[in-house]
């Protein structure tokens, strides 16, 4: 019984990644938790093996399309991998429920930010704004107009993305994907692909740092990730066909219902 939960909640947490790019490693720890019985520290390696080959098979994708930024994914996934071993070492010295008010707190925080930028999208920027911003992107060739401000804005995205990935277990996405859009004038649906290239990456450090410490997966951890990667496919095949504003104002809803569940556990 048990595998065929992990396997149904693998595929929900891979076509979620699959859609948006940024939702999978957030709903993956809650659906462990809760679906599994996992505790927040024992459910977040599973949950980066999970998303993280979840994203490489995405990833792959993007880089057969030709939409993945790969040097800004590297420079994101190399600061990162500093900050992620940092990550895991703090997820051990906080208690249980602190940790679970961290995570109730950052998935209030982003679904309010997806819902504002459903809010947003529907005003197209003007092009000066676009190149003010600091990772500008060539109108000409689609890449990054490499320098020293791009290199340090990445950077910083990188270990911010990386501490949490340790910490919470989560992919990163969540900050990769809107942070991309914020500083830089990336077309979304590369931002999207980039983003599944550095959770992959950054996902398998933190991993491996976790089982070094003595992490054990069974078979429900398994089949759940495992089924990650037929959602992810599923989710990367419909996304074309969905309105990018109707699945981030969906994401922020079921963001805040998962809060909530997350803080109904913690004060029970």
């Amino acid at each position: 019984m048990l595998i065929l939960t992990g396997s149904l909640l693998g595929l929900l947490i891979g076509s979620v990644l699959g859609l948006t790019g940024a939702g999978g490693g957030i709903f993956a720890v809650p659906a462990l938790v809760f679906g599994l019985g996992m505790s927040i520290r024992d459910a977040a390696p599973v949950a980066l093996l999970a998303v993280g080959s979840a994203a490489l098979l995405g990833a792959l994708q993007g880089l057969r399309q030709g939409i993945v930024r790969y040097k800004a994914a590297a420079l994101l996934a190399a600061t990162g991998a500093f900050t992620a071993p940092l990550g895991v070492t703090l997820a051990h010295q906080f208690a249980a429920w602190c940790l679970n008010l961290i995570f109730v707190i950052i998935m209030l925080v982003v679904a309010g930010r997806m819902f504002i930028s459903s809010i947003q999208s529907e005003t197209a920027a003007e092009p000066a704004t676009l190149k003010a911003k600091p990772c500008h992107v060539s109108d000409k060739t689609g890449r990054f107009v490499w320098g020293a401000r791009i290199a340090i804005t990445l950077g910083a995205i990188g270990a911010v993305t990386g501490l949490f990935t340790g910490l919470l277990g989560v992919g990163g996405g969540f900050i990769i994907v809107p942070a991309l859009a914020y500083a830089s004038n990336l077309r979304m649906h590369s931002i999207v692909a980039t983003s599944l290239m550095v959770i992959a990456l950054l996902s398998a450090v933190t991993f491996f740092s976790a089982w070094s410490q003595g992490v054990l997966l069974s078979g429900p951890t398994y089949a759940f990730a495992l089924a990650s990667l037929v959602g992810m496919a599923m989710g990367r095949l419909v996304a074309p066909n969905i309105s990018s504003r109707m699945l981030q104002r969906f994401f922020s809803v079921i963001c805040v219902v998962v809060a909530l569940m997350m803080l109904m556990r913690n004060v029970g």
